[in-house]
């Protein structure tokens, strides 16, 4: 277990001040080996009937699908999972009321894919960096991930740069963890899947939540269409986006979506100001002093990871 890694008892105030400064941690072992198994056959279909990405960032050898709500039931235990939402609420709730679920998608990399390019999964929000945290990313290991089988590369405290800076190899680590482990990491961390130099696929579960207020990146109404999310707890519901994101944020004909989804008679809890509009009122707002046109950064693979994700001298967790 590496410095960044965190074993599946620990508490989200241990993982908070590793997560803030090198904007990464692993906590392993989370899933059952039922839980990886139901997922494994609830999505083999969809991954034998995906083809191989065409290149770029998505891949050549690298099959890619969403909309995991509507093909895995067990999912949705991954989305809701206590742990994962507690962080979130420590790293997002300072700066909106609401949370929601940003992307859902499998990464399934096979042998012989090349390494991704190093990005920040915030780079479709026009926020240069440094910035507060927008989303908060995860990674689900749905089989081992290795050095050699394409495992996550993340940039130690890239976070906390400027866009332009360019990483280093001493700076690049790699997310080694064993299926059922899930890599956390801050949006704006500079990351990529590594190159498959191995014999077997490297299967990956992606699930994002961003701030309340920022258009999702897969459009979950779509995704999840309202005949299949009102039959979703209601806590899923809510983090899809059937809800209100802040103090009249989102409403559907001046009520909450969600009553409008469930067809509520309770007229209070239609309420699209109340108790939102104090805790708006008390959230770390962002101050722009100035723009630029700076565009994404994209950094090809010209650096090769020395060692796993957060090697080093810190005292081991």
């Amino acid at each position: 277990m590496t410095s960044n890694s965190f074993s599946r008892d620990t508490t989200p105030e241990a993982v908070m001040p590793t997560l803030e400064r090198d904007g990464y941690v692993i906590i392993e072992n989370l899933l059952s080996s039922d839980q990886l198994q139901r997922i494994r056959e609830e999505l083999r279909p969809h991954l034998e009937a995906r083809a191989p990405g065409d290149g770029n960032l998505m891949g050549t050898l690298t099959r890619r699908f969403g909309r995991l709500l509507s093909r895995s039931k067990t999912v949705q235990e991954l989305i809701t999972h206590p742990l994962v939402l507690a962080v979130a609420d420590a790293l997002l709730l300072p700066y909106c009321v609401r949370y929601q679920l940003n992307y859902t998608g499998v990464m399934y990399l096979e042998p012989g894919e090349t390494a991704q390019p190093l990005h920040r999964d915030t780079g479709f929000y026009p926020i240069q960096n440094p910035a507060p945290p927008l989303l908060l990313s995860t990674m689900w290991a749905i089989s081992d991930f290795t050095a050699d089988n394409g495992a996550t590369r993340l940039v130690t405290g890239s976070r906390h740069w400027e866009d332009a800076r360019e990483p280093t190899t001493a700076e690049l680590a790699i997310a080694e963890m064993p299926a059922g482990s899930v890599l956390l990491y801050i949006g704006n961390t500079l990351h990529g899947g590594g190159a498959n130099r191995s014999d077997a696929a490297r299967f990956g579960l992606a699930l994002h939540y961003a701030l309340g207020w920022l258009r999702q990146e897969e459009n979950q109404y779509l995704a999840v269409p309202a005949e299949e999310a009102r039959a979703l707890p209601r806590q899923i519901q809510e983090l899809i986006g059937y809800s209100l994101g802040t103090a009249a944020l989102g409403f559907v004909d001046h009520q909450d979506p969600n009553v409008f989804l469930n067809e509520n008679s309770d007229v209070a809890s239609g309420d699209i100001y109340g108790e939102l509009l104090v805790a708006d009122n008390a959230l770390e707002r962002f101050k722009i002093s100035a723009t630029e046109a700076v565009g994404r950064r994209y950094f090809d693979d010209a650096i090769e990871p020395p060692a796993v994700a957060g090697s080093g001298n810190r005292e081991k967790h």
